[in-house]
């Protein structure tokens, strides 16, 4: 008898495929079977010509929200057994070394919640979950997606869970972390010195704290995190000091929709963002103040909504609108998972610690996205994107990517997906980078990952690159080096499908260039193979290399001096802030190359102008000198200051002397700001206009931590759309460092036919 096989690729596993399958083939009255497989969903059924369109478009018309549907796969079979009981479910198979998607944690779903009130083994249950709904990633050890395979096989399920997860009609059909108030994971806290398992006890010695302005901690889906009422200012001020981070913002949850829109704008595309099931921090701007240490001197604040039973009980006892919510790690270390971790790092700094005992096998950060124009933009993709692949138009199976050094991600080829890690941090902190190892050995265990080829960045002194020679060394598998802004615009490529050679025009603090300095202003002519330098930003001194980064008015006296040299005047009031001793010490430094590599970075040209305007001289976290001279730019403002383009090479000293010139005649620092953004977004609309003209090029792609610039993102989608200009935006992948190892892969992918991965 001939049967119609389908496999269905894509995220169909822990997504309650298999039931809704089983529904509409028993709609149809199809007989045959359906199973998962290592490579997705595999379906062999009993089909006429028609019953296969309507059976295939109702497939993807009608699939579990949560699910994306790659690919379907037809052929056809011989089998006499299949179709005998009408319809099946039949246990998951293992033949292939393949892999399906793996699903994202997902936010607890208004079923389930419903659930919770009405359902008597799960009143107020804090783990209540379904096929909808509930962790995956973050509890995941093995494929296929079994419940064995997970940290839920600590968990022996009582008869009523039992009976819904071999219900086929029911929605906890094969939810792997089904479970209830008798079987499941529960939470618990030692406070003065008597443990507490009672969940209602424990959410009302929270919620109490929280009502008296205490910090706590409490273990999440893929974490800690610690949590304040956002209108306390004494409880964020002592969170502040707990978290050993002196100006960078903390996140913020809203009790709902409602009460965010009290505090932020928010339109159509950011609302969907922050109420989609991934539940991302979405950055958005501010109309009312919170406690006023959460984003000091900041206009935008970092929204989400519950996503977890717990938060939702919070809620419901507390009188405020919203509480803070922050990575539970000290400042620079991963995020802590375990009770052990969390009380080492915690311990007699918080009022309380709230465990639960559902083992973390991965940790998660919370995701952070922005809307740029109509689009969203991921700034660190995590908890509900990861392990989510990209589908890659090229073969890229065995090609493992270490990525950047800081706002580290990596990626491996599988097949043709590529599939990213989670948000790692900077690798430097020996305990991230122990997080980033092992990572790299969880993802090649779970995706059955065997390494043909190695790629990393070129810089020598990265540790990820450092871990890549490790490894080429080990196993004597080629390594490829490739260039860091390269690997920016090939992630931009992959996202978009680009082959043909575009403009790329990368923008960041840093990355090792083919001549040894450092690059970061950079207009290239590639494709994802190969890339030939057009143009770049001025090379300035850098005076204490990676000092600089962190200390503003290092780059303002460098470019001035630069220009100038002896006869470069400062602002009057830069030269009372900094000194006039630290300034000329820097200058004589300068002056005989004394730890000062040259640099193009567009990142330190942007901490220079926020200097100079006295906006941050001394950064207290990666980036703010830009993003305060970003938020500083008035809205009204199109003027625009002048720069030189001479011989491939970018000159802004007439845009500092018109500069100087403003400050000193009393021009307001929001007006400045704005002539300077305006500058940069025409001076790169003008060089993609004269590239794509000399080149024969038609598409130009952005990348680099620059982008994550929204007010400069979103006037270059405004100017390249009046000029009709395809502009390609990262979106999906990081346009920051987070992105690099994508583009790395991407390369890679591309060169795979040469044998000279050196």
């Amino acid at each position: 008898m001939k049967i119609s096989k389908l496999i269905i690729r894509g995220l169909v596993q822990g997504v309650g495929f298999r039931p809704f399958i089983y529904r509409i083939a028993n709609e149809m009255g199809i007989r045959g079977e359906v199973d998962n497989r290592n490579n997705g969903v595999c379906i062999h059924a009993v089909l006429t010509p028609e019953q296969q369109e309507t059976f295939i478009s109702r497939i993807r018309e009608e699939h579990p929200p949560v699910a994306f549907i790659h690919s379907i796969q037809i052929s056809e079979t011989e089998h006499e057994d299949i179709g005998q009981a009408g319809f099946t479910i039949i246990p998951s198979r293992s033949d292939s070394e393949e892999v399906t998607q793996v699903a994202p944690d997902i936010a607890v779903c208004p079923e389930c919640l419903r659930d919770r009130k009405i359902q008597p083994h799960r009143l107020r249950y804090p783990f209540i979950n379904c096929t909808h709904c509930g962790p995956r990633f973050s509890i995941i050890r093995d494929l296929p997606y079994d419940r064995q395979q997970t940290t839920m096989s600590a968990f022996a399920m009582c008869p009523d869970c039992r009976k819904e997860y071999t219900t086929v009609s029911d929605r906890r059909f094969h939810a792997q972390p089904v479970a209830c108030n008798h079987c499941g994971p529960f939470y618990y806290a030692i406070y003065n010195n008597v443990k507490t398992e009672d969940y209602n006890e424990l959410l009302d010695l929270s919620v109490r704290l929280l009502s008296e302005g205490e910090v706590i901690a409490a273990k999440g889906i893929g974490g800690y995190h610690l949590i304040c009422d956002a209108l306390n200012d004494r409880a964020v001020t002592r969170l502040r000091m707990i978290k050993q981070r002196d100006g960078k913002p903390f996140a913020v949850m809203f009790r709902d929709m409602e009460q965010l829109k009290q505090y932020v704008e928010v339109n159509p595309v950011e609302e969907d963002c922050l109420l989609s099931w991934r539940r991302p921090i979405v950055l958005l701007k501010q109309k009312r103040r919170l406690a006023a240490d959460i984003n000091p001197d900041m206009q935008t604040l970092g929204c989400m909504l519950p996503y977890m039973p717990l938060h939702y009980d919070w809620f419901a006892a507390l009188g405020t609108p919203a509480l803070v919510m922050t990575s539970g790690n000290l400042s620079d270390r991963p995020i802590a998972i375990t009770p052990a971790e969390a009380e080492e790092q915690l311990s007699g700094k918080v009022a309380l610690l709230l465990h639960h005992n559902r083992d973390i096998h991965n940790r998660v950060d919370d995701s952070v996205l922005q809307v740029c124009g109509d689009q969203p933009c991921l700034i660190r993709r995590s908890r509900g994107y990861v392990p989510e692949p990209f589908f890659a138009d090229v073969p890229v199976e065995g090609i493992w990517a270490f990525g950047a050094e800081k706002v580290n991600t990596f990626a491996l080829g599988k097949g043709d997906t590529v599939l990213q890690s989670q948000y790692i941090g900077d690798l430097k902190n020996w305990e991230t980078f122990s997080f980033y190892t092992e990572s790299l050995e969880r993802f090649r265990h779970l995706f059955r990952f065997t390494p043909s080829v190695l790629v990393c960045d070129m810089h020598p002194d990265y540790l990820s690159s450092r871990e890549a020679e490790r490894v080429a060394a080990c196993s004597g598998l080629p390594l490829l080096k490739v260039q860091h802004h390269h690997a920016h615009a090939a992630a931009c490529m992959l996202e978009y499908g680009l082959h043909e050679k575009v403009v790329a025009i990368v923008l960041d603090g840093t990355g090792l260039g083919d001549d040894g300095k450092v690059w970061g202003g950079e207009f290239f002519l590639c494709d994802r193979k190969v890339y030939h330098r057009l143009s770049h930003f001025e090379y300035v001194p850098l005076p204490g290399g990676d000092k600089a980064a962190v200390e503003p008015w290092r780059m303002a006296v460098a470019y001035l001096w630069h220009y100038w040299g002896d006869a470069a005047r400062f602002p009057e009031g830069f030269t009372e802030r900094i000194g006039a001793d630290k300034i000329r010490l820097l200058v004589t430094m300068m002056e005989k190359g004394i730890n000062t590599p040259y640099t193009s970075g567009a990142g330190r040209l942007f901490d220079a102008v926020a200097s100079l305007l006295g906006l941050c001289d001394v950064s207290t976290h990666q980036a703010e000198a830009p993003v305060r001279l970003e938020q500083a730019a008035g809205s009204e403002q199109s003027a625009q200051y002048p720069v030189i383009i001479k011989e491939g090479v970018v000159s802004f000293r007439p845009m500092f002397e018109g500069l100087l010139n403003d400050l000193a005649s009393g021009v307001s620092v929001a007006d400045i700001a704005a002539k300077f953004h305006n500058a940069i977004a025409f001076l790169l609309l003008a060089e993609a206009k004269r590239y794509l003209q000399q080149t024969g090029a038609t598409r130009v792609v952005i990348s680099g931590g620059c982008f994550q610039n929204k007010r400069l993102t979103e006037q270059l989608q405004r100017l390249f759309a009046d000029e009709d200009i395809s502009l390609y935006v990262p979106g999906r992948i990081p346009c920051n460092d987070g992105g690099v190892a994508v583009g790395q892969l991407a390369i890679a992918a591309s060169r795979k036919n040469s044998t000279d991965y050196a």
